[in-house]
């Protein structure tokens, strides 16, 4: 019979496998809503746009994280080395998959562990928050951030995918009032991240209240965790397909945690060029969580990782030009006045 750690081994080698061979996006991110109104005579010079950012105390060179994807496996442990190592060189974030395998199995830690490749990124660990609910406490929460030296901690919340997941735990019950105690006991920073269903302003409320200060709201139109489930499984109930739509837009996730200005919004979900980029950021993000199009770079070598992040910058850096904007602050002081019509949330 598999050990537990062997059965979570073979699905996180199932999930990698699965988002690079089939189409996984599902669903409308709510960009397209969104029409910028361009600036003919923009009055900036190009070359000076400034794209830098603080984040958790640190500056980014660019308001890009590359969002959690996976470890665990010899693959993954390639692949967050390449995402580790153009982190490094562009001097952007990073976060890295659930690190529950390895602090159940620590052998698997290596496959997490890229601070001695990428010593200065603003680095971030990861676990399922429903863990809490199955053993997991602030031992394990300082075993996370200890294992790969991480900046602060995120908390991932996938009630979805957990339900349609076979072998998915269930039990979500009293998790807020369990977040807070451990952001009361925690002295790193807490990130609680949807993981492709995002995050409404009623439930961004409930944890500023519980002593979150930063949420990723991982809307709707980008990888769908159901789906992927569901073709992992090949279940025939067509649970994936159902609930392939399901969520909240990231467009309108980022529009109303940013009514909470308390606050940090780190915007991700289903955001594939600078334009979409330059949006989210109007809209109120922060930074930009990136993971799936940086997946296959990834499992390929650091420059190809290198080259899509520099591509995504630099439509970034000719959307802020068209719209005369000459730095990130100005991009988000703009606000909805960047947007020629804009839909009723």
């Amino acid at each position: 019979m598999k050990s537990i750690n062997s059965k979570i081994q073979k699905r996180k080698f199932d999930h990698i496998k699965i988002c690079v061979t089939n189409k996984v996006e599902t669903g409308s991110t709510g960009f397209d809503n969104y029409h910028f109104t361009h600036q003919a005579l923009p009055e900036i010079n190009f070359d000076e746009i400034d794209l830098s950012c603080q984040f958790l105390k640190k500056r980014l060179n660019y308001p890009i994280l590359i969002s959690s994807m996976t470890g665990g496996t010899a693959k993954a442990k390639t692949i967050n080395q390449n995402l580790a190592r153009a982190a490094q060189k562009l001097g952007i974030a990073m976060a890295v998959g659930s690190q529950r395998i390895a602090i159940e199995k620590p052998i698997l830690a290596s496959t997490f562990q890229v601070r001695k490749i990428a010593p200065d990124i603003v680095l971030l660990s990861n676990l399922g928050a429903v863990q809490l609910n199955y053993g997991f406490g602030i031992k394990e929460c300082h075993q996370a951030i200890k294992m790969i030296k991480a900046d602060g901690l995120i908390f991932h919340l996938n009630p979805l995918q957990e339900v349609i997941q076979p072998e998915g735990n269930k039990n979500f019950s009293n998790l807020l009032k369990k977040i807070e105690k451990i952001s009361k006991q925690l002295k790193s920073s807490i990130i609680i991240k949807e993981v492709g269903c995002g995050i409404s302003h009623d439930t961004a409320q409930s944890l500023l209240k519980a002593g979150v200060k930063i949420v990723d709201v991982s809307g709707q139109g980008g990888t769908n965790w159901a789906l992927i489930e569901s073709l992992r499984h090949k279940q025939k109930n067509n649970l994936g397909k159902i609930f392939s739509q399901w969520g909240i837009p990231t467009a309108e996730a980022i529009a109303e945690c940013n009514q909470i200005k308390e606050l940090t919004v780190i915007g991700s979900g289903g955001i594939r060029t600078g334009i979409d980029m330059a949006k989210a950021l109007a809209l109120g993000a922060d930074i930009i969580g990136i993971a799936l199009p940086l997946l296959q770079p990834a499992t390929e070598s650091t420059k190809a990782v290198e080259e899509k992040i520099k591509s995504l910058i630099l439509q970034l850096k000719i959307t802020m030009f068209c719209l005369g904007t000459k730095n990130i602050k100005e991009l988000k002081n703009l606000g909805l006045s960047a947007f020629r019509q804009t839909p009723t949330l």
